[in-house]
């Protein structure tokens, strides 16, 4: 065996299948992708320019919401073009540090995501549940806190990520059954014991889902207690009127990874490009739908939108 051989511990480069069973139709499975992709590029875009540049948006719930339409342009941003020129180009090459760079965003912005959802659900618990005490408790120190913490978080979760791979050897091909460089797809191709990576997989997800739903729900509880003691019915209306798009988001959100999740275990004979399928939509829906849930269910921001499309149309 070549000296080169021993010492060379992963492939220069992995080559990207994207959807396996579905090759012959990649162009037209490109053409809704893209659409997605630039519905949520445009749809975040607008919501961080009008966040920006109304200075009455400047208020917790909408930093928070800014947070989140970041976070969907990342996400995006991290998989989409490399997917799209896959369909179009058949550029399925992708180097090895490249692919866990884009493992690295793509889990750790999950994570984020899922904390953002959470600190909005405790934006909405404290308008609701202690309303007197909303701007004294939801400063801006807090809120860059908040924000730094679910970076932190998620920095520190997927860390390891990286390094744990680089220690394999790569002995099953540097072919990826995948559109994107997914951590468990990246372990398939390793030999020796990988047990580690999978347990660390499996709890880490767990950890945020679970404990993140857990929280959200509680805010929930107390909130739905709050609204149910209002003396009117058309308070309760409105105040519950508040969480409608928070709940759209954590919808669009979760629906998918529980879909996912549910049919990892239920269809295990399914197609590969079953679980690849359900793998993109969480990718592609969340950043899609959660600009207009927002744009059509919050006033503000409809009106700010109604008034860019009025100027233009003088």
């Amino acid at each position: 065996m070549s000296t080169s051989n021993i010492t060379s511990t992963h492939p220069a480069a992995f080559l990207l299948v994207g959807i396996p069973g579905l090759e012959h139709l990649h162009i037209w499975i490109s053409i809704p992708f893209c659409f997605a992709y630039t519905l949520a590029l445009l749809g975040n875009c607008t919501l961080l320019f009008i966040i920006q540049t109304d200075a009455a948006l400047h208020e917790p719930m909408y930093l928070f919401l800014a947070m989140l339409a970041v976070i969907d342009l990342v996400l995006s941003c991290t998989t989409l073009p490399k997917m799209l020129a896959i369909f179009w180009f058949r550029d399925q090459e992708i180097s090895f540090y490249a692919c866990l760079v884009q493992m690295f965003f793509l889990h750790s912005f999950s994570i984020m995501e899922s904390a953002v959802l959470l600190a909005m659900a405790f934006d909405r618990y404290v308008a609701i549940c202690k309303p007197l005490h909303y701007t004294t408790v939801l400063t801006g120190p807090l809120i860059t806190k908040i924000g730094m913490a679910a970076v932190a978080r998620a920095v520190t979760l997927m860390t390891p990520l990286p390094f744990l791979l680089r220690r394999f050897h790569y002995c099953r091909g540097p072919v990826i059954a995948h559109c994107y460089c997914e951590h468990m797809a990246v372990v398939r191709l390793a030999c020796g014991d990988t047990r580690f990576n999978n347990i660390y997989g499996i709890a880490v997800a767990m950890f945020i889902v679970v404990l993140d739903l857990l929280f959200v729900i509680l805010s929930y509880i107390f909130i739905l207690r709050a609204v149910l003691q209002l003396a009117s019915q058309e308070a309760r209306y409105k105040a519950f009127g508040t969480c409608v798009s928070h709940i759209g988001a954590i919808l669009s959100t979760y629906t998918p990874v529980v879909i996912s999740s549910v049919m990892h275990r239920v269809a295990r004979r399914a197609a590969p490009h079953v679980h690849i399928l359900l793998a993109i939509f969480y990718l592609l829906f969340p950043p899609m739908v959660n600009p207009i849930i927002y744009g059509v269910k919050t006033k503000q921001i409809r009106d700010h939108v109604l008034s860019l499309f009025q100027r233009k149309d003088v």
